[in-house]
């Protein structure tokens, strides 16, 4: 059965449901559904997904792949991850006590990460800063990390240039995890342009126009190095694997089996109220503005 329809039915379980709201509870939860994988033997990433602090299921796909590589540093980096208490890699610090740093545009985001009660218990770096292709590795540099286990980046606008622009010859990680925009289809090799100030919700009203797609980010990684494993069921983050820790397990995967179309409705009108765009009306609220073709360098019309 995959993790995420055991996830349901052990919280339909937990009593009373207040309980799911206890952090103690959701981590046995979570070491319950990790634990859970050990036993199955599919094929697809997407039936090991599960949620405990991550926004969709990539807790479970996390646990997943660090069950199966090789990976000598259990350190990571994410950033974008406004006040950290729904994140990434926070699972995998609290229930594997991986250590790393994360990095949010918001001072007071990343001041409350402090304020938490579980803070003093594990080896977490963090620092506020609005991260650019100009200052990635000057950042990565002061942070003194190398080899690190995994790298999540998920900033809502400039994530295929930053990516472009970290020197991996001494970050290295072994897992590389990037959000794409499924607005912008899978066909395309397409990002916005590179501005230093990108903010997605001041770069077009609708709360849509951000980042890169999938087909930009498979074609970069793989230069860098990384291959596709797939993607999440929610149809927003994608996996990579730097290739020559690739295994019977964890194998390439194509464009077509990682891409999801999103679901949820996270459009907004001039007054940023949610709109609840679906489906097509999603890229006509964009149409018509200019985009970068990774591979010939050149803006194009959305």
């Amino acid at each position: 059965m995959p993790l995420n329809k055991i996830y349901k039915a052990l919280k339909r379980r937990l009593t009373p449901p207040p309980i799911i709201q206890d952090e103690t509870s959701i981590l046995a939860l979570g070491k319950l559904l990790s634990n859970q994988q050990w036993s199955m033997n599919s094929k697809s990433i997407n039936d090991y997904e599960f949620k405990i602090f991550s926004q969709f299921g990539d807790d479970g796909i996390i646990q997943y792949l660090i069950k199966h590589l090789t990976i000598e540093n259990q350190t990571f980096v994410e950033f974008g991850v406004e006040n950290y208490q729904e994140s990434n890699t926070r699972f995998l610090m609290m229930n594997n006590l991986w250590s790393g740093l994360v990095m949010d545009g918001s001072e007071f985001h990343i001041s409350s990460i402090k304020q938490r009660p579980w803070y003093w218990k594990h080896q977490l770096a963090h620092k506020a800063t609005f991260v650019t292709r100009e200052n990635i590795n000057e950042l990565m540099e002061e942070a003194g990390l190398s080899d690190i286990g995994l790298l999540h980046i998920d900033i809502d606008g400039n994530d295929y240039h930053v990516l472009e622009a970290m020197d991996f010859s001494r970050l290295n990680p072994s897992i590389l995890i990037m959000e794409y925009n499924s607005v912008f289809g899978m066909e395309r090799s397409i990002s916005v342009p590179y501005r230093p100030d990108f903010i997605r919700t001041k770069a077009h009203s609708s709360n849509l126009f951000f980042g890169a797609s999938i087909s930009a980010l498979h074609h970069l990684a793989d230069q860098k190095g990384y291959a596709l494993v797939g993607g999440n069921l929610a149809g927003n983050n994608a996996f990579f694997v730097r290739k020559d820790l690739l295994n019977s397990r964890i194998r390439e995967c194509s464009l077509a089996n990682a891409f999801r179309e999103s679901q949820f409705m996270e459009s907004r009108d001039e007054n940023f109220q949610l709109t609840y765009l679906r489906g097509p009306q999603r890229l006509n609220a964009i149409r018509g503005l200019e985009v970068l073709n990774v591979i010939s360098g050149k803006t194009e019309i959305l």
